[in-house]
């Protein structure tokens, strides 16, 4: 069975379609915007552009639509966060491979709709590796090979190294003429500076009501959802999403860690020394990109929200030292990276907090 189709950024597809015809796409490409808004999606939807073979690309129809719609193309080659591999060094980009042509399927036979990865998933060097021995064979059915990455800001090692995304970075440098990489990201300023200076920047904005409502219409979508959110009414859920639909999927995970975040900073705010020490043992004592780290990037977006609301206010000196407080979480996010206790962060980060916003 297909994906379910891309819905919404028709002026966008346009401008990239009109690019592709005139032989003026760039071969490496990054999709940034909010999260939830289908930058991968878009990117699946270019690359079956890419490998087409008729002048009304995509045509939906060929042998390559079909294989790209259903996630089957041997030369659409899509990458994404997955927990990492276990497997002897000398062969954990074999194993990588076989993982995520697994975890590929798994995507297909949900129609390609899925929930953003948790936080203990990565794009690691053996899944760089593994791009890396795709990228240097020749297409095995098109003319071209395509590279999807997804959420890309995550191809940073767990144990602090760039060697994944360096790797990737070559890739991205020298091209073969018959390869096209595409990049998304909802964290575009947590990519290597020397990645975003070698790939041209589309900004993927929000869709307007009118394509979520689209997108909710769809049958596979609303049965999809429903599982989810129950009796919620379209209407209402087309509010939720503010324009990011797929924020909408595996919901779970993200009031989990929504909650774990508001509890950090509600006892930050109030200097409760007992609530801080009590979140911070939720925290956990293990699996440094885990549960943890997605709370920590849940504070980063309320932090971003007692900004705003400062700013709206005309409160300079909350707004100064709640975006000092964003710095403080994106450092503890770079230490959640490493072997280091999440308690321990999480008590210093509230802590920082309950000075700054006293």
């Amino acid at each position: 069975m297909p994906i379910v189709p891309l819905y919404g950024h028709h002026t966008l597809r346009q401008r990239l379609l009109h690019a592709l015809q005139g032989g003026a796409l760039p071969a490496s490409l990054l999709f940034h915007g909010p999260a939830g808004v289908g930058k991968q999606r878009l990117a699946l939807w270019l690359a079956q552009a890419l490998v087409c073979d008729r002048d009304d690309r995509p045509c939906g129809e060929c042998q390559h639509c079909r294989f790209a719609l259903e996630l089957t193309h041997p030369d659409i080659h899509w990458y994404f966060p997955r927990p990492a591999v276990k497997a002897p060094a000398e062969k954990q980009a074999e194993a990588a491979t076989e993982d995520i042509l697994e975890a590929r399927a798994e995507r297909a036979a949900a129609h390609g709709l899925y929930p953003a990865p948790d936080g203990k998933s990565a794009i690691g060097v053996a899944f760089a590796r593994s791009m890396l021995h795709a990228a240097a064979r020749t297409p095995a059915m098109a003319r071209r090979k395509v590279f999807i990455v997804g959420d890309a800001e995550r191809m940073v090692a767990q144990e602090g190294s760039d060697e994944s995304a360096n790797a990737v970075l070559k890739l991205i440098e020298e091209p073969a003429d018959d390869t096209t990489v595409i990049l998304t990201s909802s964290e575009r300023d947590s990519l290597l500076p020397t990645i975003r200076s070698r790939v041209v920047a589309v900004r993927v904005a929000p869709l307007p009501p009118a394509d979520v409502t689209g997108f909710l219409s769809n049958e596979v979508v609303a049965s999809a959802l429903a599982q989810a959110h129950g009796s919620v009414t379209r209407s209402a859920l087309v509010q939720l999403a503010n324009g990011a639909p797929g924020t909408l999927l595996g919901s779970e995970n993200r009031d989990a860690a929504t909650a774990a975040a508001s509890a950090m900073l509600d006892a930050a705010r109030a200097h409760d020394l007992a609530g801080i020490y009590a979140a911070a043992l939720a925290s956990g004592a293990s699996g440094a990109r885990g549960a943890f780290t997605d709370s920590l990037e849940s504070l980063t977006v309320l932090l971003h929200d007692v900004t705003r609301e400062a700013v709206v206010a005309g409160d300079d000196r909350t707004s100064r030292n709640a975006a000092a407080g964003v710095d403080t979480v994106e450092d503890a996010r770079g230490m959640a990276h490493g072997n280091v206790n999440p308690q321990l962060i999480a008590a210093n980060v509230m802590l920082d907090l309950a000075r700054r916003l006293s």
